[in-house]
């Protein structure tokens, strides 16, 4: 996980993923936020502290915790001062307490039982209608070199992921899968890796290289156009899967 980190806390600024990530997330936040200051959000997960970063600066007081204490040195160095170590299935903070709490590519490497704890912690440090903004790996037939950089136990579908959600106390609002313009080749790059055998850790951090400049710039560009799309058309499938989960008030 800390070389996943440290490859993450190079690319994330530029590589066409990452920014593709938040073009897709905003909205959402923004739907949640609704306009509303000073609201009180937790990023569950908050890895090299990026995501919290964003968090503080549109929406209001942002904190956040991470099981890696080298993800919480970025953070820090990142001037990102509200982050604690802890693990998502036992929230270090007192029920009822945040507007949105958020958890980004974190679950899907939790232990089934840490995974389950996890998104009932979420549902109970939330206030009565607040909200969860959750991204989460999809579809069991792209797994490939980058689910060992991850330690990836499990991918999502919208089935399972509700499924989990749900007894934890959730009410799923809004579900959409994102990247689905890049699926064709994705779905033959990870086939033809999982033919070939799955590269160690060592050799799995070129799946997050910021690519050359034309071809970053040209995915990202893709990637542009379809999160305008699916802020009115939920994507049937993609990489990645991305949920709006309330708390009943």
């Amino acid at each position: 996980m800390d070389r996943l980190l440290e490859a993450t806390a190079r690319a994330e600024r530029d590589h066409f993923w990452f920014r593709g990530f938040r073009r897709f997330v905003l909205p959402l936040l923004d739907q949640t936020a609704a306009g509303r200051a000073g609201l009180r959000l937790l990023d569950c997960g908050c890895g090299t502290g990026t995501n919290l970063r964003l968090l503080l600066d549109r929406y209001g007081l942002a904190m956040g915790f991470d099981l890696t204490w080298t993800g919480l040195q970025f953070a820090r160095a990142a001037g990102v001062a509200r982050v604690a170590q802890a693990s998502a299935g036992a929230i270090p903070f007192p029920s009822a307490t945040f507007d949105i709490v958020t958890s980004f590519d974190v679950l899907y490497c939790l232990p089934d039982d840490v995974e389950r704890e996890a998104v009932r912690e979420m549902c109970r440090v939330l206030k009565p209608g607040g909200a969860a903004v959750i991204n989460v790996a999809a579809m069991e037939v792209l797994r490939g070199n980058h689910s060992v950089l991850s330690a990836e136990l499990r991918r999502y579908s919208r089935a399972s992921l509700r499924a989990l959600l749900e007894p934890a106390g959730f009410r799923v609002e809004r579900m959409t899968y994102t990247n689905a313009t890049l699926f064709p080749v994705m779905l033959a790059v990870r086939g033809a890796q999982r033919l070939a055998g799955l590269a160690p850790e060592s050799e799995a951090l070129g799946e997050i290289t910021v690519p050359r400049a034309p071809v970053n710039a040209v995915l990202g560009a893709v990637l542009a156009v379809e999160a305008a799309a699916a802020r009115v058309m939920p994507m049937p499938f993609g990489s990645s899967l991305l949920c709006l989960a309330r708390k009943p008030a």
